[in-house]
């Protein structure tokens, strides 16, 4: 497992993380979201080594992360790093030799990769020819190139029309092993929703909010959408003492039960009407983050 505890950088008397602490999960995808400058990028250069805590550590199943498993790790940047003179299979093959593969391996796993990114075509044009989406899933191939044991991506969804999204969660989906803690940030909520399993939320340099995103999203009580049979009144709901409405409109309400299972929610209103419509609501992940950053 891939955790940070405590992490803190300043730059003079200006802090931009403030004791930052979570774990990324072997097999599970977490989401790290915040505004600009909320210190995601920050955080994320500490993990890879690229930049120096100032207070705080990186660990790895619980001990000091150390230089060789950080090279272990496939790290994509938000600023991309590679080198738009070179030929975009060449590059590849390139940074799979700097991870110890043979040249053989190295161009067999460039070809690979770029084949199921819809590149096979491209493999031998020079990097600055290609669009900025392409350029972008080459970069997100050389961070798989050296079958990585963790993944951190710096919003690596961001310009991407949907096909290339679509292609670049399949590749990941079909890359990362159960054993591989995947850690990426991203303005996309949607794309974080259906992506993600746990979901760290970052403002002002402090964690907000953390854990399964189903956990999360059941932080308040649970809540139903009722649809009673036609020529019903849901407002008739109000009388019942076990249920808040926080809206009701003909025959359609918005209902808390105030205690117990959820499971009594359609047993206490099937007392008063019949059901035509019964669903629990789920909170859609832009709420969530609007409710812990206010």
């Amino acid at each position: 497992m891939l955790s940070v505890h405590d992490l803190t950088r300043a730059y003079g008397d200006a802090t931009v993380l403030d004791g930052v602490s979570f774990d990324v999960r072997p097999g599970r995808v977490t989401g790290f979201v915040g505004a600009n400058g909320a210190g995601k990028t920050t955080t994320m250069r500490i993990v890879v080594g690229v930049l120096a805590a100032t207070r705080g550590e990186v660990t790895w199943d619980g001990a000091p992360i150390t230089v060789e498993q950080r090279r272990r790790i496939g790290y994509m940047p938000e600023e991309r790093g590679l080198y738009p003179k070179m030929r975009v299979r060449e590059q590849l093959a390139f940074f799979g030799r700097l991870h110890g593969q043979s040249r053989e391996e190295a161009e067999q796993r460039a070809h690979e990769l770029l084949a199921r990114l819809g590149l096979e075509e491209r493999e031998h044009d020079v990097l600055e020819t290609l669009s900025l989406g392409n350029q972008q899933r080459v970069q997100i191939a050389a961070a798989l190139m050296h079958r990585p044991d963790a993944l951190v991506l710096d919003e690596p969804f961001s310009g991407l029309d949907p096909i290339a999204v679509d292609s670049m969660v399949s590749l990941l989906r079909d890359e990362v092993s159960a054993q591989v803690p995947v850690l990426f940030s991203s303005h996309q909520l949607e794309l974080v929703e259906n992506l993600c399993d746990d979901l760290v939320i970052l403002s002002r340099g402090r964690v907000v909010a953390a854990g399964a995103v189903e956990d999360l999203r059941r932080r308040e009580a649970d809540r139903f959408r009722v649809v009673l049979a036609q020529g019903s009144d849901a407002g008739t709901l109000r009388d019942l003492p076990e249920l808040t409405v926080l809206d009701a409109a003909g025959p359609e309400a918005l209902v808390e039960l105030r205690e117990g299972p959820p499971e009594k929610v359609l047993e206490i209103i099937q007392r008063t009407a019949p059901v035509a419509e019964f669903a629990r609501v789920v909170r859609p992940l832009a709420q969530v983050y609007r409710e812990v950053v206010r």
